[in-house]
């Protein structure tokens, strides 16, 4: 039988968050992932994890409180559900879900959504893995899409009109982030200090506040890349990856 630990203002402090375990260079990232739980845990926010020392979670909270650019009433949004390495093959994906779908019910929800994409990205969920339990497409914009599951007829979430736009005026490669992921901080710093050995422009935008997530103007879970004007991927990049973008 697995056994799981959901985090609280209690244990937040002593438990780990499952992303970047052991990797002293993301420390900063994790304290600030835990922060950001910190205050989101009033919003209804439910980190649940493997009681192991391994990347296994779900993370989701009300999407009236999500840090991302889509409407919807009484909905829970999932973030993020991971199981990697030895963990897989388990069934740990399976009872994670699971748990947040009696949650949800419990709560009196009308039902989960979550980001997900036609042909998997990095950082997002598996379309298939989601309609095997009963998610179904609920909006789209270009490769992206917003999965649902339903317990009732009511609306379903939508993205924003302001997300449908994939485009920014600014011409530089410009990079929205969250401290939602404990990956972006590191990630920033370091393209920051590539930027300028390179004599590149990178324009950072932070969004830090629950206003500026709903207004983002692209698909948006915690990390947003554009150049010349146009959205071109939700990876996270560092500095390798980066370089072979703009090639």
């Amino acid at each position: 039988m697995n056994e799981y630990i959901n985090l609280t203002l209690d244990n937040i402090e002593r438990e780990h968050i499952c992303c970047a375990i052991g990797d002293p260079k993301h420390q900063n990232g994790v304290n600030n992932k835990k922060e950001w739980i910190n205050k989101k845990l009033n919003d209804g926010h439910v980190f649940r994890k493997l009681n192991a020392r391994g990347k296994t979670f779900i993370e989701y909270e009300p999407v009236e409180k999500a840090w991302v650019p889509i409407s919807g009433e009484n909905y829970e949004y999932i973030y993020c559900l991971w199981v990697a390495g030895s963990f897989k093959g388990k069934g740990i994906a399976k009872e994670l879900l699971e748990y947040a779908i009696n949650d949800a019910k419990e709560k009196g929800m009308n039902g989960l959504c979550t980001i997900s994409s036609k042909k998997k990205k990095p950082f997002l969920g598996e379309k298939k893995f989601f309609e095997h339990y009963g998610f179904k497409v609920i909006d789209e914009i270009g490769d992206y899409c917003l999965l649902a599951l339903q317990f009732n007829d009511s609306d379903t979430p939508r993205f924003n009109d302001n997300a449908r736009k994939m485009k920014i005026d600014n011409e530089e490669f410009t990079i929205y982030y969250s401290p939602e992921c404990p990956y972006v901080e590191y990630e920033v710093n370091e393209l920051t200090e590539y930027g300028k050995a390179n004599n590149i422009k990178i324009n950072f935008i932070k969004i830090d506040t629950l206003e500026s997530a709903k207004k983002v103007p692209c698909i948006f879970n915690n990390w947003a890349n554009f150049y010349k004007g146009e959205f071109l991927s939700n990876t996270i990049l560092n500095s390798n990856s980066f370089e072979k973008l703009i090639k």
